[in-house]
């Protein structure tokens, strides 16, 4: 997913977020919501031991691929990175899940059609998936081999998607990149092994300890992860879900965010912050987010001292004409906070926090 079209994607100002972090220190880099984990892989190579953290298992298959380095898969059982991707994009077509429920086969248990994938390029899919499910269950991949695998297959599968930029839905039309024949490429694995771990917890649940740097991309708009990369979920879970709908989506209400809730996002970001027990913290965001700035820089004060840094201004990705009314480009911003405040101040600001939370969950 580190070349996937991914909502609020860092690729572009990956640097300036390191550069904000500065050099590593006794803690660790902590990417609570990492994403397709570009910022997680920056930052091992700029030297942090890394905790890169996401709710969605397809961002953690991701994130683990992007933190991999040439030694830690070698897949020796099965004759080398370059051998594995050769005789998976060798596989014949298989007619299983995808082929029923994401091309226009007509064969899905609801009687949609759905053009997600060509029939021949979901048959690929089916394929593939089987056998590096397969070779796991044989004890011929390691963790790490294997969720590089998916990785590869997650990105694969996005190049020849019949979509907008998003699974949110489907395109009438065949693009001329769905009709290409699906095909899983090497990456570029990092030289040297990075001290990280991937987890895949509610963010409010993962343990930081104070020299921790702690960053944070939270959704900042209405729409929900969990639905939107539904099939790259699918993909990694390697299961058959009960799809439903036109859209064909997996069951995704308990991975629904609060901050894609307008009214819930702030108190929800005050609160996390206010939780953590790391003093520093770094969090993106940008002008198209649904919290006014100004809200922002006020709410997040009364967790610490606030700096808000204008780290960019970049192009949008304008995929249909509702995009392309919201403007050419977008303003990314970092909040940097320091949290230095005394017992009772902290005493006063929780009993703040715990209201605010408090409405969060209501």
């Amino acid at each position: 997913m580190g070349r996937v079209r991914y909502i609020g994607s860092k690729a572009r100002i990956v640097q300036e977020i390191v550069d904000l972090a500065g050099p590593p220190g006794e803690g660790r880099f902590v990417d609570a919501f990492c994403g397709t984990g570009v910022v997680s892989r920056a930052a091992a190579r700029a030297g942090w031991r890394v905790l890169a953290n996401d709710h969605l298992l397809s961002a953690s298959v991701a994130a683990h691929a992007q933190l991999l380095s040439v030694g830690e898969a070698p897949f020796r059982k099965l004759g080398g990175y370059q051998s594995v991707v050769e005789q998976l994009n060798a596989l014949l077509g298989t007619k299983g899940f995808f082929f029923r429920e994401y091309s226009p086969s007509g064969k899905s248990r609801t009687g949609d059609s759905r053009r997600y994938f060509t029939v021949d390029n979901a048959m690929r899919i089916d394929a593939i998936r089987k056998r590096i499910r397969e070779w796991g269950d044989a004890g011929l991949l390691s963790v790490g081999e294997s969720r590089l695998l998916l990785a590869d297959l997650m990105e694969a599968a996005n190049r020849v998607a019949n979509i907008a930029g998003t699974y949110g839905c489907f395109l009438s039309r065949w693009t001329a990149g769905a009709e290409r024949s699906l095909a899983l490429s090497c990456r570029q694995l990092l030289s040297r092994p990075a001290e990280f771990k991937v987890t895949t917890e509610d963010v409010a649940t993962i343990r930081t300890n104070p020299d921790d740097l702690v960053y944070m991309d939270p959704p900042y708009t209405k729409r929900q992860y969990a639905s939107y990369y539904h099939i790259l979920e699918t993909l990694a879970h390697g299961d058959e879900p009960l799809v439903e709908g036109v859209s064909g989506l997996r069951p995704w209400a308990d991975k629904a965010s609060p901050f894609c809730y307008k009214r819930r996002a702030l108190p929800a970001l005050i609160s996390l912050c206010d939780r953590l027990p790391s003093s520093r913290l770094l969090i993106s965001y940008n002008c198209q987010g649904h919290i006014p700035i100004e809200e922002m820089e006020s709410g997040l004060a009364t967790v610490g001292r606030v700096t808000v840094h204008e780290v960019a201004r970049i192009g949008r990705y304008r995929p249909n004409a509702i995009a392309m009314d919201n403007g050419a480009h977008v303003t990314e911003f970092v909040f940097e906070i320091e949290k230095h405040v005394t017992r009772q101040g902290a005493n006063r600001r929780r009993s703040r926090v715990n209201t605010l939370w408090s409405e969060v969950v209501a």
